[in-house]
């Protein structure tokens, strides 16, 4: 049944395509949002106060984590997880979890400092953490998870609720929270965004999150409306 209903949507939507109903077609036919256009598209569903800009750069939060992922991705850290001194680790490395903390970063927020205050002041609602170590804690997967859903928006994991998936979101995968991304502006033919995030892989922004929902399970969605 589950095929079936996918095969539904599928031929709508293609349907809707057919017939010039309107969907987000960036990448496909090789357009490039503008920072302003990237700075509306991603506030669509947002009230104006609901809008924030952390840094007051003119370009909203959503925007600036969105391009903050694909800094990363444009700097192709090589895939390392090791245990750093002092939390971070160098530009030229990383991992999934790295691509989070940067993205929040050239936003103006720090993960880093967020997590270790919530982890300091609510120790229950990690149960995982025996021992917190800042040098750490905000680069687990896991722990991320628990933070969000305390304090973020959570959204649809439906993919095909298309106006949903915004630029900036966060979404996480597998049902042990291992992985997790940044949905990006760029768009498939059928709407659906692509992510960035690093597993090692050559192409740091991709058209995955279809495959994702069959073979990696979209575990949570978020936005980065901090509460």
């Amino acid at each position: 049944m589950k095929k079936i209903l996918t095969f539904i949507r599928l031929a709508s939507l293609s349907l809707a395509l057919v017939f010039g109903l309107s969907f987000t077609l960036d990448k496909s036919f090789g357009t490039q949002l503008t920072t302003s256009q990237q700075s509306t598209t991603s506030s669509t569903l947002l009230e104006p106060a609901a809008v924030a800009d952390k840094d007051n750069d003119g370009i909203d939060d959503f925007t600036d984590i969105m391009l903050g992922a694909r800094q990363d991705a444009l700097n192709m850290p090589v895939y390392d997880d090791r245990y750093w001194g002092g939390g971070y680790p160098p530009d030229d490395i990383g991992v999934c979890a790295d691509v989070i903390w940067r993205a929040l970063m050239a936003a103006g927020y720090n993960l880093k400092d967020l997590i270790d205050a919530d982890i300091a002041a609510y120790p229950e609602a990690y149960p995982r953490i025996k021992n917190p170590d800042p040098n750490i804690d905000f680069r687990r997967t896991r722990n991320l998870k628990i933070f969000f859903d305390r304090h973020l928006v959570k959204l649809t994991l439906d993919i095909y609720d298309i106006d949903q998936w915004q630029p900036g979101d966060i979404v996480i995968f597998y049902p042990d929270y291992h992985h997790i991304g940044i949905v990006s502006d760029q768009r498939d033919f059928l709407g659906v965004p692509y992510l960035i995030h690093n597993t090692g892989q050559k192409d740091r922004e991709e058209d995955i999150l279809m495959y994702a929902t069959y073979h990696a399970t979209i575990t949570a969605h978020y936005r980065w409306i901090y509460k």
